[in-house]
């Protein structure tokens, strides 16, 4: 694992590969605590360790370069940290763990509701062709779009904008993934799912029970539902009586 993650990082440009070469072993830590927490909940996930694809993609993202500079001393401990405006960038198990739940592929086109830092999107634009996704807190979505351009994320595309309504004219998805709890799910972000696709979401009130969903759309169009584990996630903001951004 050393020897890899250390060769990935040589490869990358010296403004990237210099400062992350000292946190490889902060790094290599994170991995082994994802894999452990793996371990822990197999009963609750159904599986014992996370799909090698998913790991691969966590190791080749520098989660330091999304972490304000207050929080750099933390920013491979396996736990979610402030990013500003009241919100967090997420614990770096359930990023993976969200990430395998929506099982994604090559070609596909997802959706991600709640930008943040823009940790979750870099995740994602290593396993996909394609990462819409949508802040509402203007302030993040310029800082995240920012911090994916200057690391050379270019298949991801943010916009501030009410994620309750989705992106309707990228629609449909191959998948959407979303980082905030709603206290129900979406209708409008079901509709925009393909048939045979996923939606990973929190659901629940703010400091009350809130469980991972993942929600499966059949190729009739009918969907179901499976609780995963419980979780404790930042509300997901927009009114959902306002009209969508556009």
């Amino acid at each position: 694992m050393a020897g890899r993650l250390k060769s990935l990082i040589e490869g990358l440009g010296p403004a990237i590969g210099r400062p992350w070469m000292e946190r490889v072993s902060e790094h290599e830590n994170m991995l082994r605590e994802i894999r452990q927490d793996a371990e822990y909940t197999a009963t609750l996930i159904g599986k014992s360790a996370l799909s090698a694809d998913v790991m691969a993609a966590m190791e080749r993202v520098p989660r330091h370069e999304f972490v304000n500079p207050d929080y750099q001393e933390q920013a491979y401990v396996n736990k979610p940290l402030p990013i500003g405006e009241g919100q967090t960038i997420s614990q770096p198990f359930i990023v993976a763990l969200m990430t395998d739940l929506l099982a994604p592929g090559d070609g596909d086109v997802v959706l991600e509701v709640g930008t943040g830092s823009g940790y979750q999107a870099a995740v994602l634009s290593g396993l996909v062709s394609r990462v819409y996704s949508l802040e509402i807190l203007q302030p993040l979505a310029l800082r995240a779009e920012s911090t994916l351009a200057r690391l050379g994320y270019d298949n991801v595309v943010c916009r501030c904008g009410n994620g309750y309504f989705g992106w309707p004219e990228k629609a449909p998805f191959d998948g959407i993934l979303v980082t905030a709890a709603a206290p129900n799910i979406p209708q409008p972000l079901v509709d925009q799912l393909k048939p045979g696709a996923r939606m990973v979401i929190p659901v629940g009130l703010p400091g009350l029970h809130q469980e991972l969903i993942l929600l499966e759309k059949d190729q009739t169009g009918n969907t179901t539902t499976r609780q995963v584990l419980d979780v404790i996630f930042v509300p997901l903001t927009g009114d959902p009586l306002a009209k969508p951004s556009g």
